[in-house]
């Protein structure tokens, strides 16, 4: 056997050995995890506020209208003042690439931020969790209560906490269907039993699968049910920053032994309080290593910080750090790292992509098809005609009159045109007209020929656009 051969056979002994020191929860225990403040818990509770606006969202006005509402029945996706069809849905490919590249590059400079402090299940899980603590206290208290036998007094308990979980996940669902469906008139039809299945079935499914996500699966859904713990391990490296445990200054780990002067002492910085375990909310041991459970949400760091303080150690036992930092090695800078530089790239390109696609929405668009059987046609008087197919697409929020007009070569008359297009908002409207060139004024076999639509919106503003296309008629005569 080579030496690389052995080399490579040792690391991996010692993985599986490192990965048997690994704590995993199956589900055959309930975590009751410790909250305690500090500026990691503050930095939680801040970023988790964010999910306030899928809440209140719904109610804001734009324009006499729901500022964001994805109609999808009349296929109209609004944004304040921008109205998506779909057939500029190409932007939403853009949108999620960006939010892709931008997860994969957070979790290559800072592990599963995402994970800790904005992730939907991680917010609902400690919101209730919360809810569980100030109704049965503190952790010791939830675990004598779950083994005591089943008595009034629990069962109030227990049936308020359920209560409370079930009505969360009912506003969860009712805030999902609300930016589909003007908010205050669900409100009105919801109640009143006018609202169609598909909302009560949506709620439904929500309103269940947030109680059991949330109230009982918990970490299990991040352990066995989400694929992003899965893949994470090949998103890092040795430069990305993690909650991570010294384990140069923590080892060998020993208890504060009562009288003695910190000069005396043999062990390392970490006393084994497990108090960073006690606050994990997947339950996992930091000082372990680098595990499948961990979605850094830095609890840890607060835990082992306050317990630093009380003993007037240094902080930062437990602290965000690359394991380049922790072997001493020099560590990269930001820029010189050239996943960032590609990233970067690909988020520039994306979010680009997506303001020029909302900087250039028009009002209307124009589509024009030219008759291809026959191409031209040769009147009794010499003039050659063209036939097209205009279709009409109304992006505003009401119906338009639409007016046809064309410029081109000499003595071009258009025919067909003489009445507006009634424009449905959101749909389609096609037109047929008629274009006629006295044969003397062609120059070429093919001359372009430009359409214009127009049309005066409700409050005055006069919206149009143009399109080229080409006008095709004989050789012309020497």
């Amino acid at each position: 056997m080579s030496k690389e051969q052995i080399d490579k056979s040792t690391a991996a002994e010692e993985l599986y050995a490192e990965a048997g020191q690994w704590h995993v929860n199956t589900g055959g225990e309930t975590i009751h995890a410790k909250r305690m403040p500090g500026k990691w818990r503050t930095i939680k509770w801040v970023s988790a506020a964010i999910w306030i606006l899928f809440f209140v969202g719904p109610y804001v006005r734009w324009d006499g209208r729901q500022a964001i509402l994805w109609d999808i029945p009349a296929r109209q996706y609004h944004i304040f003042g921008a109205t998506i069809l779909p057939q500029d849905f190409w932007m939403l490919s853009l949108l999620l690439l960006f939010f892709a590249i931008l997860l994969a590059v957070v979790t290559a400079l800072a592990g599963r931020v995402w994970c800790g402090f904005f992730c939907f299940q991680t917010v609902w899980t400690d919101v209730f969790t919360w809810i569980e603590e100030k109704l049965e206290g503190q952790p010791a208290a939830r675990r004598k209560l779950d083994k005591a036998p089943m008595d009034f007094t629990k069962f109030r308990i227990k049936a308020l906490k359920h209560l409370v979980w079930a009505l969360i996940g009912f506003a969860t669902g009712f805030a999902f269907v609300s930016w589909f469906v003007d908010a205050p008139t669900l409100w009105v039809e919801f109640f009143t039993g006018q609202s169609g299945l598909t909302a009560y079935i949506t709620v439904a499914l929500f309103t269940v699968g947030t109680y059991v996500l949330a109230g009982w699966l918990r970490e299990q859904a991040c352990f066995w049910l989400c694929p992003y713990a899965r893949i994470q391990g090949v998103m890092i490296d040795r430069t990305t920053i993690l909650p991570t445990y010294d384990f140069h200054r923590g080892e060998p780990r020993g208890r504060v032994k009562k009288g003695q002067k910190e000069s005396e002492r043999t062990t390392g910085d970490c006393v084994d309080c497990n108090q960073c375990v006690a606050v994990c909310p997947t339950g996992i041991d930091i000082r372990q290593g680098q595990q499948e459970g961990c979605i850094t949400c830095a609890l840890c760091l607060d835990a082992c910080d306050s317990v630093m303080v009380k003993l007037g150690r240094p902080i930062g036992l437990i602290r965000y750090a690359s394991l380049d930092e922790l072997e001493g090695k020099p560590v990269k800078a930001l820029l010189t790292r050239p996943r960032v530089w590609i990233y970067t790239a690909i988020l520039l390109a994306a979010i680009s992509g997506i303001l020029y696609g909302l900087t250039a929405l028009d009002p209307m668009e124009l589509k024009v098809l030219h008759e291809r059987a026959p191409l031209f046609a040769t009147l009794s008087d010499g003039s050659i005609q063209n036939k097209y197919t205009l279709k009409i697409l109304n992006k505003q929020n009401e119906d338009l009159e639409v007016r046809i007009s064309a410029y081109g070569p000499e003595g071009m008359q258009l025919m067909g045109a003489d009445e507006p297009v009634k424009a449905r908002n959101g749909f389609v409207s096609p037109a047929s007209v008629f274009v006629r060139v006295p044969r003397q004024h062609l120059k070429a076999e093919r001359e372009d020929i430009v359409f214009r639509i127009e049309a005066t919106r409700p409050d005055g503003q006069v919206i149009a656009t143009e399109r080229t296309s080409i006008f095709i008629g004989p050789k012309p005569r020497p």
